[in-house]
């Protein structure tokens, strides 16, 4: 595959995914703003910003519908809504002929709904989340049930996991976690609320009452999020997903340069496989997400080496 597809696929996967979760966050925070609650609603917006990365033009001034607006709306921002929508659609028109027509069809369905006359401001903002999540879920099912599930469909796949695990980790990092909790005691009532939208963002909350009821305990809410390996939202469950995707790739391909990603992801891997969510808590939350985030990045910056800028000769038969 060239590299500029597999770039092109890669960023459009990873576009989308960062899409869905910031709809969530902004859905999930838009809601909470109803509610009682601990955290400031400052605190609270603030929270969101960080969790998406600080994006560079978009801060708290003290309107929080405006800066809801600004997430969704701002076609120019790379960091909202429908600026990943965009980026993704340009990605995806750049290789137009490697995915199906129900993939660029539902594409661009969603870019011409989010992308329509610029709505007043705090309009549509009640309507606009659920019918993103809807569009999004639509360009994922025509992916995984219309498009050939070869190389092209593994950077797709790639894309999208690394940017979960991302998201996820960098999102529970943001949150204050007691280390002296201990495993029996469940949070109490000025926190209740800030799990529930936590669960929420990660679309985890039914799951997580189907596994644990609605008991909210420390120690179980980041087991789950870390460490299930069933749950779609999950840290672990991402990075197994993106080391079958990286074998699948690597077998495809024959390029035994691979193999350090593999062996990056799988020691990734390892450690979540075999974690102890009491460690995690012991020696820090903040820094085990911390290494995950990174080794994200360097995964990244593997694929990019081996996979969109590698030299001619590296490619060639030996």
């Amino acid at each position: 595959m060239l590299s500029r597809v597999a770039d092109s696929l890669y960023w459009m996967s990873r576009y989308l995914e960062r899409a869905e979760h910031t709809v969530r966050m902004l859905d999930v925070n838009l809601s909470m703003t109803l509610d009682p609650s601990s955290t400031s609603e400052e605190g609270r917006w603030k929270r969101v910003l960080a969790a998406l990365g600080n994006p560079e033009g978009l801060e708290w001034n003290g309107d929080f519908y405006g800066l809801a607006h600004a997430l969704a709306f701002e076609r120019d921002n790379c960091a909202s809504i429908t600026g990943c929508i965009t980026a993704a659609r340009e990605n995806a028109r750049q290789v137009r002929e490697e995915i199906t027509s129900e993939q660029w069809q539902q594409l661009n369905r969603m870019y011409h709904r989010v992308t329509d006359e610029a709505p007043e401001k705090g309009h549509r903002l009640d309507e606009f989340p659920a019918a993103t999540l809807d569009d999004l879920h639509l360009f994922q099912g025509a992916t995984d049930s219309s498009m050939s599930h070869g190389e092209g469909w593994h950077f797709i796949q790639i894309g999208r996991a690394i940017e979960r695990a991302t998201a996820i980790a960098t999102l529970i990092g943001v949150f204050e976690w007691d280390a002296s909790e201990s495993i029996s005691e469940g949070a109490g009532s000025q926190q209740f609320l800030e799990w529930i939208g936590l669960l929420r963002c990660c679309t985890a909350f039914e799951s997580y009452c189907n596994l644990y009821t609605a008991d909210l305990t420390q120690p179980q809410i980041l087991r789950f999020l870390l460490l299930n390996k069933e749950f779609p939202h999950s840290v672990r469950y991402s990075i197994d997903q993106l080391r079958w995707a990286l074998l699948a790739l690597q077998e495809g391909s024959g390029r035994l340069v691979a193999e350090e990603i593999s062996r990056v992801a799988g020691r990734m891997q390892a450690s979540l496989n075999f974690c102890e969510i009491s460690e995690v808590v012991h020696h820090g939350v903040g820094a085990y997400v911390q290494n995950i985030t990174h080794q994200c990045r360097h995964i990244h910056a593997l694929i990019y080496r081996d996979y969109i800028q590698y030299k001619v000769h590296v490619a060639l038969p030996q």
